[in-house]
């Protein structure tokens, strides 16, 4: 009773903390009973809790003696699965060094002990009351379409994207990616140099070095190039040709962000159609909560290149959140 009177007089405060790439983004709700009295976006340069971030949630702190705090959950060792039987969890992740969340009785989500550790630790002076998995965010952001549908549903981050096929609300498949860790992989591939076996195809006998299809007509005047200054243009020529090759053609500069998103979402498909322990089944339709501002080439890609019907909606990681700690409260 006593507890209900003093929720009556002071606000709540929710502080939530969306990690990104290069920057933490913290969004304040300060509400009444009924209605929303103050609300803010705060960006800091930093992927730690500093000092300015410190100051500037304490600052909130002294508002209200009911303030929660909420962060979204990072780990890369977390995921969901289709049960909620422990005995059969086991089947798809590692329960002895993971934490698991029943969201109903047919699928469970789960991260890593450790980290969810390092979290606590890592914003212990501001204090953690909640920390949301990527796959409840995307449950209760999709809710109209997941509990009457069978769909891939995607979640993406900065950094980061969370799959699930869902089947009228039953959890058929899921899983959680890096984008980076999966973009590095990439470039040492297309880095690596040619193996052996890959120069099969080459049958060195079947050169004419005597052909004179004119392969080496461009240096039949070569002695043009004597001079020095034709040897200065040249050598000019050839750097800014290089210097422009490598400009627009480096594979690491200008990744392609909305294709790499492409190939993933591709091969979670992939694993959900061939991976035994899941019950598969075609899908159609994918419906993309769209965290960091992807551009029309990624809807373009998957209707095109592999006839999905695509729905994309905004959303707003740390509103999300938000919304998930007042249903919480």
């Amino acid at each position: 009773m006593i507890s209900k009177l003093l929720e009556s007089l002071y606000t709540k405060v929710f502080i939530n903390i969306v990690i990104e790439n290069s920057q933490t983004v913290v969004y304040v709700e300060v509400c009444s009973k009924k209605s929303v009295l103050q609300n803010m976006h705060k960006y800091f340069d930093t992927t730690t809790m500093n000092s300015k971030m410190y100051e500037f949630i304490h600052a909130y702190y002294k508002e209200s003696p009911f303030c929660y705090v909420s962060i979204l959950d990072k780990s890369p060792l977390q995921g969901a699965i289709p049960t909620c039987d422990v005995k059969e969890m086991s089947r798809y992740c590692d329960i002895n060094s993971s934490e698991h969340r029943c969201f109903s009785k047919d699928w469970a989500y789960y991260t890593s002990e450790y980290d969810l550790e390092a979290i606590k630790h890592e914003y212990r002076s501001a204090g953690v009351d909640f920390i949301f998995s990527p796959f409840v965010i995307m449950a209760n952001f999709f809710k109209d379409k997941i509990d009457n549908t069978l769909s891939m549903f995607v979640l993406l981050e900065d950094n980061y994207i969370s799959f699930s096929v869902f089947d009228n609300s039953k959890l058929l498949y899921a899983e959680y990616l890096n984008m980076e860790h999966h973009k590095e992989s990439d470039e040492l591939l297309m880095e690596s140099p040619l193996e052996d076996d890959e120069l099969d195809g080459i049958d060195l006998e079947e050169i004419d070095i005597d052909d004179d299809s004119g392969g080496f007509d461009d240096f039949t005047n070569i002695e043009d190039l004597d001079s020095s200054e034709a040897i200065d243009e040249f050598s000019q020529e050839q750097e800014i040709k290089e210097t422009i090759t490598k400009e627009e053609y480096s594979p690491t500069d200008g990744f392609n962000e909305d294709y790499q998103r492409f190939s993933l979402i591709k091969g979670a498909l992939s694993t959900f159609y061939k991976d035994p322990k899941y019950n598969s089944k075609f899908i159609e339709s994918i419906y993309i909560a769209d965290g960091v501002g992807v551009t029309n080439d990624l809807k373009n890609y998957l209707e095109e290149e592999m006839f999905l019907s695509v729905y994309v909606r905004k959303i707003d990681l740390a509103v999300a959140l938000c919304d998930m700690a007042k249903a919480e409260i």
